[in-house]
């Protein structure tokens, strides 16, 4: 598996509205439900992630980079506690002392060899973008796996002309989608909107724009 560079993913997603999409659609994808389990696959250091803490939900990460997870609950001036897992060798699992917040240090397709149970909400911000087309079915299933039942599943990819930029981060149509997870999600896009800045000229496109599906059970 090969990811491109955390920092420009770090760049990206401070740069463009997805905050603002996440926070329109909030009641969408929460349903007024509490204690609910949400995901955060390839999380880094979301912000949200203490804010879904906050409101009395339990969040479940996963970020290859340690650094990227210690500097989230330094930032978020949060004591946490760190632990090995038994079913990865070399990887932790990094947890508040509050409880509700647990960061899974290791590479994503480790993950079904950990039990981390079933999530009500999952929240891709830029994780499936991330993954090299070669090891989208494998990250799907992975995905598919996690997920409770009457599940909401929140995915924010990105639109550009893949003649122009090979990626990363990579071009994700809804066809895409609808092969990864059409045959046990229902998928709606949300909204759509323009991300494009003066310096996406560098990777020879002329327009980006991000688009937020929502997954349900079928």
């Amino acid at each position: 598996m090969k990811l491109w560079m955390v920092e420009e993913l770090h760049l990206i997603l401070k740069s463009t509205p997805i905050l603002r999409l996440l926070k329109k659609h909030l009641d969408t994808f929460l349903k007024g439900e509490s204690g609910l389990r949400v995901f955060f696959p390839l999380c880094g250091k979301a912000v949200e992630m203490k804010w879904f803490a906050d409101r009395g939900h339990s969040v479940i990460g996963v970020e290859i980079s340690e650094l990227g997870i210690r500097e989230f609950f330094t930032e978020q001036n949060l004591s946490y506690s760190e632990e090995p897992i038994t079913e990865i060798p070399g990887a932790k699992v990094f947890k508040s002392s509050s409880g509700n917040i647990s960061l899974y240090c290791c590479s994503i397709f480790d993950l079904p060899r950990t039990n981390i149970g079933k999530f009500d909400r999952i929240w891709d911000r830029g994780a499936l973008v991330a993954i090299n087309p070669g090891d989208r079915k494998c990250y799907a299933d992975i995905m598919s796996s996690l997920l409770g039942k009457k599940f909401q599943y929140l995915m924010c990819v990105l639109s550009y002309d893949p003649t122009k930029h090979p990626g990363p981060p990579f071009y994700v149509p809804q066809a895409e989608i609808e092969r990864l997870f059409g045959k046990i999600c229902n998928i709606h896009c949300l909204e759509k909107v323009d991300a494009f800045e003066e310096r996406h000229k560098s990777w020879g496109i002329d327009y980006l724009f991000e688009k937020l599906y929502l997954l349900t059970e079928k």
